[in-house]
């Protein structure tokens, strides 16, 4: 029976450390806005004490030990949360519920797709912990709550017992910077540079063709390390915050991600994308940084690509939203990060009655800034010229409240940590403007700030 409680704390704490108490903890999870940003950042949360996971590959679901052949994941994901409902009022978007991820080939699941790509590590398609306890950071008040429902154990219990946990912890009112130590490590890739640029080409022939308007070319890069890794994490949250990062503990691997860009968001029946399209390095001092804010700014080719995404994300919001309530909130704005400057836009809707979060993300997904336009041709596409599975690179993590409420990135930036090897993806959206090489350093000024925490 659900027994839901909230307890603010009577002091601040900080997430990051806050965190680092319960990091070995096998299926605990940080959903981390480390970038200060008053519009983005607002809430950090720590979800603790699992109660129910939900696993699927495939047609193929496992909730805890019971397995589910045949089955659509999204339908049995929405049961059930729907098990565990709350009916309760908070301005706090999440107060409890489910935390995990959508790989990108769960859209196996959702769209008749070719299957002609290997895979160089498995992992499931989806995967959801529903959680007993939330620790829950507001950022902009400076607040600290601890939430409960009593799965598990009773909820005043649970939440005294982590409570003393942080009071008996230490922690930093200052982050340190952890300096990233030069080294020899070397990095493979699934393409070289005169493999990917022929990649590039090949999709401007489906371009000229008429096949797709934009397609996103992706390639994985992956090294050797033994590093532990919350301290891969600790390294890039120093170097490169984000609002949508995350430190995600699993049985056998590790997610850890710098995420700039938002998914989809449902707070309260509102409905907000925010794809990001269009990139340029950093320069090396302000009048470089100036120069090349402005060359994205200029930039028509940037701009076009960026307007075809959101006339996608438009027309995939339609489809659960009410008439005439999608629209363009905000269009060409440049967001800066510390390796790179980005090109995004914000898009809003109000839904349906009675459409849910999950459904919203199956209609959805995957997002059309990581596969392009029209949407299932430009993944047959990425398919046949990519080879290997993207797995759980530019698929979504986030949460699902269990009042409705959700929200959700796209996996980039982001490395995956499995026994001693590191995983990461790159690419970029391909429009008949491309030129080829321009496509293949731009993937490395994705991959500079997390090839370099490896």
């Amino acid at each position: 029976m659900i027994k839901f409680e909230i307890k603010e704390l009577d002091k601040y704490y900080d997430p990051f450390y806050t965190y680092s108490i319960f990091k070995d903890s096998t299926y605990s999870i940080f959903l981390d806005s480390s970038k200060e940003d008053r519009l983005l950042s607002k809430y950090s949360f720590i979800g603790l004490n699992r109660y129910k996971k939900f696993i699927s590959k495939g047609r193929k679901v496992l909730i805890d030990n019971e397995e589910y052949d045949d089955v659509d994941p999204f339908d049995k994901l929405e049961n059930l949360i729907d098990k565990y409902k709350l009916n309760i009022k908070s301005n706090i978007p999440f107060v409890s519920g489910a935390i995990g991820y959508f790989s990108y080939d769960i859209a196996r699941v959702l769209e008749e797709l070719p299957d002609n790509s290997s895979e160089d590590f498995s992992v499931p398609d989806s995967m959801f912990i529903f959680f007993d306890n939330l620790i829950i950071f507001d950022l902009h008040n400076k607040k600290t709550y601890i939430t409960a429902i009593g799965q598990i154990e009773e909820s005043i219990n649970s939440i005294s017992r982590i409570e003393k946990s942080l009071k008996s912890y230490n922690d930093c009112s200052e982050e340190k910077l952890i300096k990233v130590k030069e080294s020899n490590n070397t990095f493979f890739s699934n393409f070289n540079k005169k493999d990917y640029e022929r990649s590039v080409a090949k999709v401007k022939e489906y371009i000229r063709n008429g096949d797709v308007y934009i397609a996103n070319m992706t390639r994985r890069i992956w090294c050797e390390n033994n590093e532990h890794p919350f301290k891969i994490y600790e390294k890039l949250r120093s170097s490169n915050k984000a609002p949508f990062s995350a430190y995600m503990n699993f049985e056998d691997f590790q997610i850890i991600s710098s995420s700039p860009e938002r998914f989809l968001s449902i707070i309260d029946g509102v409905i907000e994308t925010r794809p990001i399209k269009g990139t340029r390095p950093r320069g090396k001092n302000d009048e470089q940084d100036k120069k090349y804010r402005e060359e994205l700014m200029n930039s028509e080719k940037d701009k076009s690509e960026l307007l075809m995404i959101v006339d996608l994300e438009r027309n995939d919001l339609s489809k659960v939203c009410k008439p005439n309530s999608v629209k363009v909130k905000e269009l060409f704005k440049i967001e800066e990060y510390v390796t790179v400057f980005h090109l995004v836009a914000t898009v809003e809707g109000k839904l349906k009655e009675g459409i849910s979060s999950v459904k919203c993300i199956r209609e959805c997904f995957p997002g059309g800034s990581i596969t392009g336009a029209p949407k299932i041709r430009a993944m047959e596409i990425i398919e046949e010229l990519e080879k290997l599975k993207r797995n759980i690179y530019t698929g979504s993590i986030g949460y699902f409240d269990l009042r409705g409420n959700s929200d959700f990135n796209i996996v980039i930036r982001t490395i995956i940590k499995r026994e001693n090897k590191a995983y990461l993806g790159v690419g970029g959206g391909i429009t008949w403007e491309s030129i080829e090489e321009e496509e293949w350093f731009e993937t490395i000024h994705k991959a500079k700030a997390l090839m370099g925490v490896l």
